[in-house]
């Protein structure tokens, strides 16, 4: 009677039905291969009253994964509404739990945005991995009726001169590049980390913003009994199925070893195709305009057993679903395989009856396959039928929303005191001038440090032409929309930024979570926007894990406590567990997206230095802190002592002077100071900005620590001579420390280098062909 596996899930010829299952109570189900536990599985018997069918047993295995249902960490993730205060609620109008946060940027406009992991799939399967992770963040920013705009990408590898991230990079790149290139819609920013702890477990987080009218925020429910459930897009096939389950809430399995770890995984593995997702984007934005859609739910992880139950549990009815209905295509899919599967480019509407035929009218003029698989009832349940025959018959909350939850052990290693005490200070330091000169060159071309042309020159940074800033830029900057600009302003804009530093999050999972967020904080502030909300992608190892679980727990906790001091609310996220192959887990990597807006994009502060004569400014305060600094990382292979100290107050007032600042036309250039210090932000401004520079380092410091340390809250700025005095005025009001630096020197083509005074001086060909040449030797090009 045995027939083929689903994934790990063995499944018969004969189709489970509800009242085959309640005759037969014995039947033995593979629950543990499902990613079930036994108590898990024992409570969906006692919700039904009866075994569950196969579908519904699939339905409960994906929806009750780590993945989907955040069970280990839900108990954690509520402090972030713990300490959301009213204030910061003002402006958001769709927020943790939904497909996406919503802002309230003025003027009737509306922002979403929103960062989500793709990570086990992108490393079995690269380009798709990475590929699909945009097409199904686009959708949830889709899903809220936006139009998205732009998208970003948060990447982290082993290390760069190892065969396996040369197997791995390439293809994610491609995947990321190929799949956002082909739906038109501009790559603003992002990072890339290598690190031998992301070896066999890279990271792929991608960022999508969206713009719409706030009047048209659409959210996924589906209410008014009798209204159609149409399903619409791509085909359902077999690839994905398991994904949530196996796939993304599972360690890799040491044993399979090297580039073979996972690869077991395979059809787990969703595959996107763009253009089909590009026609999706119109057709959904034309039944948005023509306000066809009652509610909408992308087909993401999960498909449509997350899909169904999720609007059926968010409505004030339940659902009825044909599931014989659903467009095929693989022949002979079972009723659980359907419901399982992750094919891409779906998603499911709730249509009121009498605008079916406009619906289907607007998904024809695109050649959108649609079709109504269901309706909305009163009975309160989520009923599935194939061909007659009931195979799922469930409330649908306990499918969607009421899972299981956990208070997995919470408990700091004895081996974190061991890496707090390995202070960074005992390392040997360069002090003379040609040491201090190389070590400069050697960060430079350091993999974290160097130019990322190699990766975003495969990126459409410009598509559609709204960008205003991108990559190498310290935040991606795009128009709101043509429409929200006049003849007597500029269009306003939305700005974006990613960061985190793992190795500050291994030494202090608390402080290193808020000083990813004020360096996101501070790039957005940098080009001259004001920060509005918060995302974040909150990657960890194994939950089963209690000193993995204290580096969570410390992590949110820092991140909502750092919020609320900064006053601006985290509008929803995502958290990737099982980032660990056997016992070896990632370095706690909370990736926070920092939104912000600036008024008229005219405004916006360019990065680097363009105009020789410029004053330097150094903005902020340096402390002797190198702990977790890139320094002691490439020069030392070093972890160890304490991160910088976070002083997020100061942070905001930095931020409010930039803001300022920028709004007055006082800044002609900037650029925030985080890893590899004062040093490599002069690199990159020189460089960046096409411009050379001779300054002297402040007295107060010897000169590493004024060149290499990575103190916070600190920026570097460009300042016209007639515009200098204003400045110093401004930041001495804010109480924000300034140090006059020196003077932007000329144009690189002119022989420029950057002198530091009594020291050195460095030719900017000789820094950009360190700079340059690290990534295209790695990996080709």
């Amino acid at each position: 009677m045995l027939v083929r596996t689903l994934g790990v899930v063995t499944v018969t010829s004969a189709i489970d039905t509800v009242s085959h299952a309640a005759a037969t109570p014995e039947h033995p189900q593979p629950f543990r291969e499902l990613g079930l536990r036994e108590e898990e599985y024992t409570r969906i018997r006692d919700i039904l009253g009866r075994r569950p069918t196969d579908a519904e047993l699939a339905m409960y295995a994906v929806m009750w994964s780590e993945h989907c249902s955040y069970k280990s960490s839900k108990v954690h993730l509520a402090y972030f509404g713990e300490t959301t205060t009213p204030a910061m609620r003002e402006r958001m109008l769709a927020g943790i739990g939904e497909n996406a946060g919503v802002v309230d940027v003025g003027d009737g406009w509306a922002v979403t945005f929103k960062i989500e992991s793709h990570n086990h799939p992108s490393y079995v399967e690269p380009y798709q991995g990475a590929a699909t992770g945009v097409g199904g963040i686009v959708r949830d920013i889709l899903a809220m009726g936006a139009r998205p705009v732009a998208v970003a990408d948060s990447l982290r590898f082993g290390p760069a001169d190892a065969p396996d991230t040369r197997r791995v990079l390439p293809g994610v790149v491609a995947g990321v590049g190929g799949y956002g290139n082909c739906l038109g819609l501009p790559n603003i920013g992002g990072e890339v980390v290598f690190d031998v702890a992301y070896a066999g477990n890279p990271l792929v987080n991608a960022l999508c913003v969206g713009v719409l009218r706030a009047e048209d925020l659409h959210l996924a429910h589906a209410s008014g009994v009798g209204n159609k459930i149409v399903l619409f897009g791509a085909r359902t096939g077999l690839d994905g199925i398991g994904g949530v389950s196996v796939l993304a809430s599972e360690t890799f399995d040491s044993a399979a070893g090297g580039s073979g770890a996972g690869r077991k995984k395979l059809p787990s593995v969703q595959v996107g195709d763009p253009f089909t997702e590009k026609v999706l984007i119109e057709c959904c934005l034309e039944l948005f305009a023509a306000g066809l859609v009652v509610g909408i739910q992308d087909l993401g992880g999960a498909g449509l057993s997350c899909a169904t139950s999720e609007l059926a549990s968010a409505g004030d009815g339940g659902m009825q679903v044909e599931l014989d209905a659903v467009p095929l295509r693989a022949t002979g899919m079972t009723p659980a395989e359907i419901l399982a599967s992750e094919s891409q480019e779906r998603m499911c509407a709730v249509v009121r009856p009498d605008q079916v035929p406009a619906f289907m009218a607007v998904c024809a003029t695109w050649d959108v396959l649609a079709t109504v698989i269901g309706e909305v009832t009163d009975g309160g349940r989520l009923e599935i039928n194939w061909h007659g025959a009931t195979v799922v018959d469930v409330p649908p909350r306990t499918v969607a929303h009421d899972g299981p939850v956990y208070q997995r052990p919470v408990q700091r290693s004895t081996a974190q005191d061991a890496l707090v005490a390995d202070d960074p200070a005992r390392l040997p330091r360069p002090s003379t001038p040609d040491e201090l000169r190389t070590t400069i060159l050697t960060l430079a071309a350091s993999p974290n440090l160097c130019s990322r042309a190699w990766v975003t020159d495969q990126y459409d940074r410009y598509v559609r032409g709204n960008t205003i800033l991108a990559q190498p830029a310290d935040a991606g900057v795009v128009r709101i929309s043509e429409q929200s600009s006049s003849a007597h302003s500029g269009a306003p804009g939305v700005a974006v930024a990613t960061d985190c530093n793992s190795r500050y999050c291994s030494l202090d999972p608390y402080a290193g979570a808020q000083l990813a967020l004020a360096e996101a904080y501070r790039n957005v502030a940098t080009i001259g926007a004001v920060p509005l909300a918060v995302t974040n992608c909150l990657n960890f190892g194994s939950p089963e894990d209690p000193h993995v679980m204290w580096q969570f727990a410390q992590a949110v906790r820092g991140l909502a406590d750092g919020c609320a001091q900064l006053g601006i609310p985290v509008t929803g996220g995502n958290v990737s567990f099982y980032n660990q192959t056997g016992s070896t887990a990632i370095p706690p990597t909370p990736v926070a997206g920092v939104l912000g807006v600036i008024d008229d994009v005219r405004h916006r502060v360019r990065t680097g230095f363009t105009a020789e004569g410029d004053t330097v400014l150094l903005l902020g305060e340096t402390r002797d802190e190198l702990g977790g600094s890139e320094w002691a990382h490439v020069v030392h292979g070093h972890l160890g002592g304490r991160p910088p100290a976070v002083d997020l107050d100061a942070e905001r007032r930095l931020a409010e002077l930039l803001a300022s600042a920028a709004r007055q036309r006082l800044l002609s250039g900037a650029h925030d100071l985080s890893e590899g210090g004062l040093a490599q932000a002069l690199v990159e401004a020189c460089l960046i900005g096409g411009h050379g520079a001779t300054v002297e380092l402040p007295a107060e410091h010897d000169p590493f620590v004024a060149l290499f340390a990575e103190s916070s809250a600190r920026v570097l700025v460009a300042v016209a001579p007639a515009d200098e005095q204003a400045v110093l005025a401004a930041a001495q009001a804010a109480g924000v420390p300034v140090t006059q630096l020196g003077r932007v020197g000329g144009p690189e083509a002119s022989g420029a280098a950057l002198e530091i005074a009594e020291m050195t001086a460095i030719p900017l060909d000789e820094l950009r062909a360190a700079w340059e040449s690290t990534l295209p030797a790695a990996f080709g090009g």
